[in-house]
């Protein structure tokens, strides 16, 4: 009986990578306010969250203080590559409602302060 559980631990263990979304991974944005970073983007629950990881000006790497903070705040996915929640804007300190749009390698990331109001958008690459 050990042995079958064992086993079925392991069975379920390697069957999770597979259920992972299409949008996690490593990220790279645009540059801001003449930064940029490198965004890991996961699993937070059932929801997607991504956090800052590196961060980098024109003359290289720099350490933020922003560096481990979260940076898109519980997506939900809305299906077809899409996801709703908030997104976090650095150089701002606001929070913003946001939308995210994955194609293929390029993450679409929109944010808007309320319903009406001009956006903000960037496309982010996959590292």
């Amino acid at each position: 009986m050990k042995k079958l559980l064992v086993a079925l631990v392991a069975v379920i263990g390697m069957a999770l990578p597979a259920f992972a979304d299409p949008v996690e991974g490593m990220w790279k944005t645009e540059v801001d306010d003449g930064a940029y970073a490198h965004v890991e983007v996961y699993q937070c629950g059932a929801k997607i969250c991504g956090k800052i990881v590196r961060t980098f000006k024109s003359d290289g790497e720099y350490q933020s203080p922003n560096i481990g903070t979260d940076i898109i705040r519980g997506m939900v996915a809305q299906g077809s590559g899409k996801y709703e929640g908030e997104v976090w804007r650095p150089s701002n300190n606001k929070i913003y409602f946001g939308k995210l749009i994955l194609s293929g390698d390029s993450l679409k990331m929109k944010g808007c302060l309320s319903v009406g109001f001009p956006c903000k958008s960037q496309d982010w690459s996959r590292l």
